[in-house]
């Protein structure tokens, strides 16, 4: 047995019991590549095997392409990380800030300081989700902007003006929120440059680094289907023909590309390598980005213990390893320290602890 069987016998344990009915796994390890393909894209016996070609979900491991896409433009002159993100978007000019986070809506004080581009990518705007009922939060869910990882029904400019009437839990800057900010961010680079999302990270991104199976909608004859676990088994929350095989309402920075395996790895891997990005954005993209201040405020559930912040995505500040999951069912990092980039996608939501991936990035950075 391979070192690299190692790796899938992480993962082919959650076929095994049924957690999942099948993944994709691509690493790289010292140079070498293996993408690995086991059990079927759906739950039914008959349904397709699993393959190289197969597109998934991949939620948040969309943040990290949309934080190079920034930089990528900084780089260009196209935008500032210290602009003000009113000049695009009236929406978000003014906002108030809440006298409790847990308090009522119109308990406000106004905000000191406008919100920047950097606040956005940084998620340290002062707009993103809760992780306890209060009013806010069920003013989000209200609004339809409360995270969710099969999108939202909205327009970009919807979803704009509802979340800009929301107050902020505090001070721009002063503090961390999951979430939100990444697809305010996308919207304000869409009127900054005069183009989507789409069209940006496919000029950008997906064009030079030859990811032809990245978009924000997926080929139903190629999609997995999507589940979320319940108490006896799965239940179907987007079919292969669904919501993820349709033009979306606004194209989401914070998670709605669709994907495969070989492309996460390949963009991962160009930044890892310095393709894309200088030598300068690529640190600041990968290393620290929070205060002290902020960082106390993250909860652990999104920033562990030893882990922090960078310009678009997660960081182990002991290794320096980065990337980041998605809600549903998917991981992808670099460990600099190992020389290695590990890509798993499922098609089962996460719902716990139990779903963690390190167990699967611990075995490609044991490979020998």
């Amino acid at each position: 047995m391979s070192s690299f069987d190692e790796i899938w016998r992480v993962p082919d344990g959650g076929v095994a019991d049924e957690r999942f009915p099948g993944y994709v796994g691509a690493v790289r390890v010292r140079g070498h590549v293996e993408i690995h393909a086991a059990g079927r894209t759906a739950v039914e016996a008959d349904s397709a095997p699993m393959t190289a070609g197969t597109q998934f979900r991949i939620a948040s491991i969309t943040k990290p392409m949309g934080g190079a896409l920034l930089l990528g433009l900084v780089e260009d002159g196209l935008i500032g990380l210290d602009d003000e993100v009113a000049r695009w978007a009236p929406e978000l000019a003014s906002p108030r800030v809440l006298r409790d986070p847990d308090g009522p809506l119109d308990d406000t004080v106004a905000a000191v300081r406008p919100v920047t581009v950097r606040h956005l990518v940084t998620l340290t705007s002062g707009w993103g989700v809760g992780l306890k009922p209060n009013p806010l939060q069920a003013a989000m869910i209200e609004r339809d902007v409360f995270p969710s990882a099969m999108g939202h029904a909205c327009t970009g400019d919807e979803f704009l003006e509802r979340v800009g009437s929301l107050p902020l839990v505090f001070q721009p800057g002063e503090g961390w929120r999951y979430e939100t900010s990444f697809n305010l961010l996308g919207l304000v680079l869409e009127r900054a440059l005069g183009k989507t999302v789409g069209e940006l990270l496919a000029e950008r991104v997906f064009g030079p680094l030859g990811m032809t199976d990245t978009a924000f909608a997926g080929d139903p004859a190629r999609l997995a289907a999507a589940y979320r676990p319940k108490r006896a088994g799965l239940e179907l929350t987007d079919p292969p023909d669904g919501k993820f095989a349709r033009p979306p309402g606004f194209e989401q920075l914070s998670g709605g590309l669709v994907s495969t395996a070989g492309d996460v790895l390949r963009f991962y891997s160009a930044i890892a390598d310095g393709e894309l990005l200088s030598d300068a954005s690529r640190a600041a993209m990968t290393t620290n980005a929070l205060t002290p201040q902020q960082r106390a405020s993250a909860p652990e559930v999104f920033l562990a213990p030893g882990s922090t912040w960078g310009l678009g995505t997660g960081i182990i500040e002991a290794t320096g390893a980065w990337g980041w999951s998605g809600g549903t069912g998917t991981t992808a990092a670099v460990d600099p320290a190992h020389d290695t980039v590990a890509v798993l996608l499922t098609q089962r939501a996460m719902a716990g602890p139990d779903d963690s991936p390190q167990p699967f990035h611990d075995a490609v950075s044991g490979v020998r």
